[in-house]
């Protein structure tokens, strides 16, 4: 379960108030995203995206 300080609001909030946010959380077996407003609603989650390959010299 993800706890509520592991969230961080988007920096850009659409909207003339300012309130149409999104929160993001990065963890090691996906990534997650929710509306600010309805936390407790649906969760989009995401696999991390592929590390770039390691450059050997």
């Amino acid at each position: 379960m993800l706890t509520p300080h592991s969230w961080q609001k988007s920096s850009f909030s659409g909207g003339d108030e300012g309130d149409a946010c999104v929160e993001v959380s990065d963890l090691d077996s996906h990534i997650a995203i929710r509306d600010s407003k309805t936390p407790d609603r649906a969760t989009l989650t995401f696999p991390p995206p592929p590390s770039p390959p390691s450059s050997k010299p």
